[in-house]
């Protein structure tokens, strides 16, 4: 197969920098139907959005009051410590190959978090980033249609600077900030900058074939589930058995008593370990 009719350039380039905002993946949503304006938020353009709402355009909030993750979850933001960022990717492809950018996402972040820390992340399958057993990344990817084309809304939501984590989460969940030795604040715009730059990366080599085949070897390595035992929640089934790692289509392969192998698309599923959140 040849090189997928991707655009793969500029991610990033073209930003938005808002104070405050109720969610940046709805933002770019306004922006895609409504084509310039952003009515009644503040916050800085690196230039005018001026006509086509671009491929690559990026959203940061200091602070956003509606965020989301899979399932409708709330995601927690505290002011001014977190990054809170869409991108806008229009990728030329077909809508079952979006829900692979989740994953790929995923390894960008789990990239600066290696470059810029000196921690080690591993990913939780499909759309967490974790530091030893809790989460410090959610992301949530939204198809759309605009402009003529499928748009995919990539939501990223990195705990950075936040030392306080609620009770119902502190198990669960942590930062950038807590789990780092010396507890000095993170610089979150060279994160930002750092992600992006992974991100462009890896979704130029997930491009070459529209799948993850060239990102398998890499993404595995980084799995946190894998060679566990794990229960995958289906609105239809339920699965339970040993995580194989993923298949060149992003799929978790899950390996079950009887010997059978199932290739679990990411959808609305939810994996857990049978003993934790991992």
């Amino acid at each position: 197969m040849g090189r997928i009719n991707c655009r793969t350039a500029f991610i990033g380039k073209q930003n938005i920098w808002l104070d405050k905002t109720d969610s940046t993946n709805e933002v770019i949503k306004r922006l895609l139907h409504d084509g310039q304006t952003i009515e009644g938020e503040t916050g800085r353009l690196n230039r005018m959005i001026e006509g086509r709402t671009h491929h690559g355009l990026t959203v940061v909030a200091d602070h956003q009051t509606g965020g989301k993750g899979r399932s409708g979850r709330e995601w927690v933001d505290e002011i001014g410590s977190n990054i809170a960022m869409s991108v806008l990717l229009q990728p030329g492809l077909g809508a079952d190959s979006i829900s692979m950018l989740t994953l790929v996402s995923a390894m960008a972040v789990a990239a600066m978090i290696r470059e810029k820390t000196k921690l080690k992340p591993s990913i939780k399958w499909p759309n967490d980033v974790i530091i030893g057993e809790r989460k410090v990344c959610g992301i949530l990817t939204e198809l759309v249609v605009a402009q003529g084309h499928y748009c995919v809304i990539v939501g990223i939501g990195v705990n950075v600077n936040q030392a306080y984590m609620p009770d119902d989460l502190a198990d669960r969940a942590t930062s950038l900030l807590n789990e780092s030795e010396g507890c000095i604040p993170y610089d979150r715009e060279e994160l930002v900058n750092s992600i992006l730059e992974n991100l462009e990366h890896y979704y130029d080599i997930f491009c070459k074939k529209g799948d993850m085949t060239e990102l398998v070897d890499e993404y595995n390595k980084q799995l946190v589930n894998i060679g566990r035992r794990v229960k995958v929640l289906d609105p239809s089934e339920n699965t339970e058995g040993i995580a194989r790692g993923i298949d060149d289509k992003g799929r978790l392969i899950v390996e079950t008593d009887d010997g059978s192998l199932h290739h679990i698309y990411a959808g609305e599923v939810s994996v857990r370990g049978l003993y934790g959140y991992v």
